[in-house]
């Protein structure tokens, strides 16, 4: 099996609970795709006293044999019943799990929401379960793994009945930052250097399985082709899959990320509802649920007293589907090779550099030393009414500091080191002068730029505070 790269802290969370004296109940969730039940496999080998795996879209009667015949698969007893329900289900578990001699029994429950099919009472059969027979046991690491997210929160986290407080560990298993990116490709024979591996993660993020189709003998653009545009390619239809996999009623899911795809500032809540006609709880659920599964990122306003929210896209699969494939007619099998250097591609990588340097904001606090303070990060923007005169703007990065220093970050995209003219410093400076009047900041703005090589400097650069390039990007975070 491959390395497991990363996850040193989830793999701690799991040796804890695995050398605990009590029952533990483990939950493991994230976006699919990015790595569930690898970490689990890879932390126990493969070794459990029982393993089951709920099936997609099948009614309970799948469920319930796939679960019989996983029972005598561990068992060796080839003579279990056809079970009925998840009631005799778990009792036949317990009757297993009597008989075995392990010191620490590990069940691994994996896709667990897909057990739990319309009528089939799997959860409160569950609670009653942990609540009858396992809370009275103190050797038994229950895991439960799923990529539906908002079910792994509603039904386990949130639960008020049985499973109330009887989580013990909390696994958010999060996509790769650009660090553990680079370390997972040279570990499997790429020598893509740190702007290959940026152009990289805009096109996959940070999910290990879209990097583990990648190829090392094939260029970048080759390898989009490849998976992407190719006729039968393994991410040729991967936007339905992942949708449809993770939520019921999909299409309003879709809905509303094909929305959000359409302006990279983001949408409040009630330009979504007027551009969708989704309202209340409903709306609600949908976005919490689509930044429970990473799809989203929800940002506070700078400044706004009334702490509207901004809703952006964040996944970049999701923002390359739509900007690139899914209208796309050309049956060009090609296409990424004889378009990635087009000028629409330049200005898409400089939106979609934002977005990555979004994900790392841990990174940017540790390249600019202030990890250790207090701080706040926000987005900005201002939309002058009809009778005021002046223009627009929007900062998608701002970080408000406890010691009262402001950073209003820039983030550029470019191989070479970027140049300011004087133009763009006149731009900067309106920009600075203009958040301080709109939010009344009198003291402490200041610019920070962010590039993968760093400022040229020249006449016009004395107007940046700070800096940081991929280098700052690309940095191990200090744990402490």
């Amino acid at each position: 099996m491959d390395k497991l790269i990363g996850r040193e802290r989830e793999c701690e969370e799991l040796r804890w609970a695995v050398e605990s004296h009590r029952s533990e109940f483990v939950v493991v969730y994230g976006r699919r795709r990015v790595g569930k039940t690898f970490l689990v496999r890879r932390f126990f080998d493969d070794t459990y006293s029982f393993h089951y795996v709920g099936a997609h879209r099948q009614p309970k009667t799948v469920q319930l044999q796939n679960f019989r015949e996983s029972l005598m698969r561990f068992s060796v007893d080839r003579n279990i019943p056809v079970l009925e329900n998840w009631h005799e289900a778990f009792l036949r578990l317990e009757d297993y799990l009597e008989s075995c001699s392990e010191e620490r029994k590990v069940i691994f429950f994996d896709e667990m929401p897909w057990m739990d099919t319309q009528g089939s009472d799997f959860v409160a059969e569950l609670e009653y379960f942990w609540a009858s027979w396992v809370q009275n046991r103190d050797d038994i690491v229950f895991i439960a793994c799923g990529s539906a997210t908002s079910w792994m929160k509603e039904k386990l986290e949130e639960n008020q009945g049985g499973l109330h407080n009887r989580i013990t560990h909390r696994i958010y298993l999060r996509p790769f930052y650009l660090n553990e990116c680079k370390d997972y490709l040279e570990e499997h024979g790429f020598e893509w250097d740190d702007y290959q591996i940026l152009q990289c993660y805009m096109l996959f993020g940070g999910v290990p399985y879209y990097l583990s189709l990648l190829r090392p003998y094939l260029s970048l653009p080759e390898n989009v082709d490849s998976l992407i545009f190719r006729r039968g390619g393994d991410l040729s239809d991967e936007f339905n899959e992942l949708y449809n996999a993770l939520f019921r009623k999909s299409d309003r899911y879709i809905n509303i990320v094909r929305l959000l795809a359409t302006k990279r500032q983001g949408f409040l809540r009630g330009e979504i509802e007027d551009a969708t006609g989704y309202r209340g709880g409903g709306l609600t659920k949908m976005l919490d649920n689509l930044e429970r599964c990473d799809f989203i990122v929800a940002y506070n306003q700078y400044g706004n007293k009334n702490k509207l929210t901004l809703y952006r896209l964040a996944d970049f699969y999701t923002l390359f589907y739509f900007r690139y494939v899914e209208d796309n007619r050309s049956r060009d099998e090609q296409y990424w090779q004889h378009h990635f250097m087009d000028r629409s591609v330049e200005s898409w990588e400089g939106f979609t550099f934002e977005e990555v340097c979004l994900r790392h904001l841990p990174h940017i606090k540790q390249g600019l030393g202030i990890s250790g303070i207090a701080t706040e990060s926000s987005s900005w923007r201002f939309i002058p009414k009809k009778d005021d005169t002046r223009k627009g703007a929007q900062i998608d990065l701002v970080i408000s500091r406890a010691d009262k220093i402001i950073h209003l970050v820039e983030m550029k995209f470019c191989e070479t080191p970027f140049v300011i003219k004087k133009d763009y410093e006149e731009r900067l400076r309106t920009r600075k002068a203009l958040f301080m009047e709109v939010t009344g900041i009198t003291r402490g703005p200041v610019l920070t730029f962010i590039t993968p090589s760093g400022l040229s400097q020249g006449s016009h650069s004395s107007i940046v505070h700070s800096q940081l390039t991929a280098r700052h990007l690309f940095a191990k975070i200090n744990i402490v």
